[in-house]
């Protein structure tokens, strides 16, 4: 007999998690990774494409390549590439002779956009980081403490109940003192059901993470529509035609109406106008994904975690809107998980108690863990 005692008691003492002082939780995981990979594309391909296009200014050297005539001197032919670089238009005549101009002032504002661009995504961001996460912070804080610390009070009330059965003399009293003992609920623990009740009526987190995908939304949308105005209209004009007979050279007759000019960066340009439409035209079907995952429950972690006690009654209050606080935190929880010690030990009872032969007596971590222990499943029966 004692043997066995010691046996149940090393086990239950084995199952108990460590007390974790001092700073814990440094890496907790404030943004979802969904949301962090968005975040990383939308303001990365921005910046990397940057710095390509000053990779291939620095290469190249000179934006602009004019075709000026050669009677121009050197100083002259590097003034038309200034001064056709600082214009950048393009002049044209039609069949009729009317003359016609054609801004391509994009290649000069390029870089400038893609830096406007990458601190334009950022935005959301730093509204995330500033408005939510100190708040969001603090729930998961609390609630992992409390997960790990619920299912700690689980097995020392196993233990409790293993040295009270032991010492009691008769087992009849002990199995109606424990099923009072469940009638009347001293196995919940309200504190931390009350509080994810309280989240499921909170909409502010969740506020803030739909402003935050809405904003992104908004600004890829934007930026696709800057891309289609001012790009595609000069995606494939490679040449220009540019004019320098203004000012004090309008009535020199050895200054031609037009020189041809080339710009050298044209092919980066494509290549980057073409790749931030394509990462952005992925980027939504992501952020719609994001935001479709809250109109339904995430109960994969409550599934693990309805082994502790009163988490079947927070499951049963799961039947109006899931877009509150509390599905989000959820949410955040799974990111979390590796931070749930107690997580991994659930699992494993949820395994055990499919498996488990008496599993119709098994409905909280208590029953299994005193079936483990050796006591019965159920009240005996009296002798008659």
């Amino acid at each position: 007999m004692s043997l066995a005692r010691t046996a149940a008691e090393s086990m239950l003492s084995d199952a108990l998690l460590p007390d974790r002082r001092g700073p814990r939780l440094k890496g907790l995981h404030l943004e979802l990774p969904m949301d962090r990979m968005v975040k990383f594309v939308a303001v990365g391909v921005p910046l990397l494409m940057l710095s390509l296009a000053f990779a291939q200014e620095l290469s190249a050297g000179s934006q602009i390549n004019c075709f000026s005539p050669g009677n121009f001197s050197v100083r002259q032919a590097s003034y038309v590439d200034g001064a056709c670089w600082d214009s950048l238009v393009h002049h044209e005549w039609d069949a009729a002779g009317n003359h016609k101009t054609k801004s391509l002032w994009a290649h000069k504002a390029f870089p400038y956009s893609l830096l406007a661009l990458a601190l334009v995504m950022y935005l959301p961001s730093l509204l995330w980081r500033f408005a939510a996460a100190p708040a969001l912070s603090s729930d998961l804080l609390f609630i992992i403490s409390e997960l790990d610390k619920s299912y700690n009070r689980s097995i020392r009330l196993v233990q409790h109940l293993v040295k009270i059965r032991q010492k009691s003399p008769d087992p009849y009293a002990f199995w109606d003192e424990l099923d009072r003992a469940r009638r009347e609920r001293y196995f919940e623990y309200p504190l931390l059901e009350r509080y994810l009740a309280c989240k499921q009526r909170s909409h502010s987190l969740v506020a803030t993470y739909l402003l935050r995908n809405s904003l992104l939304l908004l600004f890829i949308a934007a930026a696709c529509l800057y891309l289609a105005s001012f790009h595609l209209d000069i995606f494939f004009q490679e040449g220009f035609a540019c004019s320098v007979k203004e000012g004090l050279l309008r009535d020199e007759v050895h200054v031609p109406a037009s020189i041809p000019c080339r710009l050298t960066a044209h092919s980066v340009f494509q290549a980057v106008s073409v790749s931030q439409a394509v990462a952005y035209a992925l980027l939504a079907p992501a952020i719609g994904y994001n935001l479709a995952r809250l109109c339904r429950w995430d109960q994969r972690l409550l599934a693990i975690y309805e082994m502790l006690p009163a988490f079947d009654l927070l499951s049963r209050k799961m039947l109006g809107c899931p877009v509150n606080d509390l599905n989000l935190i959820l949410l955040f929880l799974h990111a979390n998980i590796s931070e749930l010690v107690s997580f991994s030990r659930l699992s494993a009872l949820c395994v055990l108690k499919d498996v488990a032969p008496q599993k119709q007596h098994i409905d909280t971590v208590v029953d299994f863990m005193t079936l483990l222990a050796g006591l019965e499943p159920s009240k005996p029966r009296r002798r008659t």
